[in-house]
């Protein structure tokens, strides 16, 4: 069963397409009206329609049907499949730009899922949104739910190994920049609450993350909401957050081009 069949159901009551984060991708992707972009990964399909609004005829592929049938149900401008990325049912060079935001680490392997992406790339770029284990170290959920953002971390690819896999399929890597999160962030993802504690104690929040709902034992989730909900309550909460602050940023953007 793909990961994201289990929380798909009620993933759209929090996740949406942030409008900073979604410029910035359209931005890279340096989208031009009379070309095709497919996105990878694409869940309900909230970034692709965002994307859709700056021109290019979009496709987007998810390995969840829960995903894609919500996807569908909410508009037919994009040509929405069930695909895994490491076999995309599309002809060589078929799109002139890629996307993939906060998906990578579903992957079964990095190489042969940027080999295919390579391959129905023609001549244009691959822009990837996500966050390293050396930044998810950094995040001050790891103060009460160490074990699930752990586990977390673990599933991200180093970006030694984005950068490995992407030469080694022939990318060539056109910059790196990292994003940290707003105050007012419209999409409720992992580190989303990091100005906003309080958001972590909503439990429609928590069902629309991964490391929420597939990670974390029921155990640390009620133990970690008890003391931060305390900590919230006490004003500590500042000085947690202060004590996490860094300049690495909390997510990647990650352009290359072929």
């Amino acid at each position: 069963m793909a990961v994201y069949e289990q929380i798909g159901k009620g993933y759209d009551l929090t996740r949406r397409a942030d409008t900073d984060i979604a410029a910035q991708l359209a931005k890279y992707l340096q989208i031009k009206s009379d070309s095709s972009y497919l996105n990878v990964g694409c869940g309900t399909g909230n970034y692709t329609l965002a994307l859709a609004k700056y021109g290019g005829v979009w496709s987007g592929i998810d390995q969840s049907k829960n995903m894609i049938d919500a996807a569908t149900n909410k508009n037919n401008i994009v040509a929405w499949q069930v695909a895994e990325a490491e076999a995309l049912p599309y002809a060589n060079g078929a799109f002139s730009g890629v996307l993939c935001t906060l998906a990578i680490h579903h992957f079964a392997a990095l190489t042969p899922a940027f080999r295919e992406i390579y391959r129905v790339l023609a001549a244009g770029r691959f822009v990837l949104f996500t966050a390293t284990p050396e930044q998810m170290s950094k995040y001050w959920l790891v103060e009460y739910f160490p074990e699930a953002i752990h586990k977390s971390a673990e599933q991200m690819p180093s970006l030694e190994k984005i950068k490995y896999a992407l030469n080694n399929v022939g990318f060539n890597l056109v910059d790196i920049e990292p994003y940290s999160i707003s105050k007012n962030l419209q999409d409720l993802f992992l580190y989303s609450g990091k100005y906003r504690p309080e958001i972590y104690l909503d439990e429609n929040v928590r069902s629309g993350i991964s490391t929420f709902a597939l990670l974390a034992s029921a155990d640390e989730i009620a133990t970690g909401c008890q003391r931060l909900a305390a900590d919230i309550d006490t004003g500590r909460i500042t000085q947690i957050v202060n004590k996490y602050e860094n300049n690495q940023g909390d997510y990647l953007f990650v352009i290359a081009d072929k």
